[in-house]
């Protein structure tokens, strides 16, 4: 199907993006990679009257170092983060989760920005963001900026703390420096959108676990995190049987869907699978 017919604007700064984002009000759209919006605009379940395009905005897809936290500008490729050796040293299970998005065509043109603000319940990088603590700096009218954590960033489905005229700007992450990390994706088939996935990073001291972070693909309406499998791994050793003890809570307060693809029962029944392995291979490096 052909899209409606829309204004296509491209704007080369933030500010400029920021104010034909104020003109057209709620009948823009905003385009990062293109990934999720096109389909939608192909299908027509969004006709908005203009697009406006972030492609020409090199600031924004620049990733930098800042003190002890990682920058990644929202209109990053996934094929950026996986390329860059800031992210792959300090924030480890971002660059393992991004590997394991889609295909390298989609990883090529699709961002980081845009699938956190897409917000898509079974999408990759909000459970591995959640997990790493990070934090979105979003940009409003007239310039001013406010810094959103990611425990509050996730509303629901797709909805983010994003409102209308602002754009998400840059990821923060704090360095997990030695941390290792898996991303454990369950699928039916490549290249599928996650029926559930884990994003795990730990920190190894001697053998037993001295931190860990876990977040939740698919299992529910946002991105979640699994404290109490969190607390649970501390002063656990990295063992087989430990882990499995340490994971069995891992649906706990869970309210993942029901589709084609399984329902909420199964779901609960793959996470802690699914965790175990996640932490396990973590664990190991």
């Amino acid at each position: 199907m052909i899209p409606s017919k829309f204004d296509y604007l491209a704007p080369e700064s933030v500010e400029d993006a920021l104010v034909a984002l104020a003109e057209a009000g709620d009948e823009a759209k905003v385009m990062a990679g293109g990934q999720s919006l096109l389909p939608v605009l192909r299908l027509r379940l969004n006709t908005p009257e203009k697009v406006v395009d972030l492609g020409r905005i090199g600031a924004l897809r620049e990733i930098t170092e800042d003190g002890d936290h990682i920058v990644i500008g929202s209109m990053a490729t996934h094929s950026d983060v996986i390329a860059s050796d800031l992210v792959k040293e300090h924030a480890l299970l971002l660059h393992k989760t991004v590997k394991e998005v889609a295909d390298p065509q989609i990883r090529h043109r699709g961002t980081v920005g845009g699938a956190l603000v897409h917000a898509d319940p079974a999408g990759d990088v909000g459970a591995a963001a959640l997990a790493l603590d990070a934090e979105f700096v979003i940009a409003g009218p007239g310039g001013a900026t406010r810094t959103v954590a990611a425990a509050d960033f996730f509303v629901d489905l797709f909805e983010t703390a994003v409102q209308e005229g602002e754009l998400l700007v840059q990821v923060r992450i704090p360095k997990h420096t030695g941390w290792g990390a898996h991303y454990e994706k369950f699928v039916r088939v490549a290249h599928q959108w996650a029926i559930v996935a884990v994003a795990a990073t730990v920190k190894v001291e001697g053998g037993t676990i001295s931190e860990a972070r876990i977040g939740l693909t698919n299992m529910g309406s946002t991105p979640l995190r699994a404290a109490s499998v969190e607390a649970a791994l501390v002063g656990q050793p990295s063992t087989e049987d430990a882990v499995k003890a340490a994971v069995a809570t891992a649906a706990d307060g869970t309210n993942p869907p029901s589709d084609l693809n399984g329902d909420s029962a199964y779901r609960k029944h793959l996470a802690p699978v699914l965790t175990r392995r996640a932490v396990l291979a973590a664990a190991g490096g």
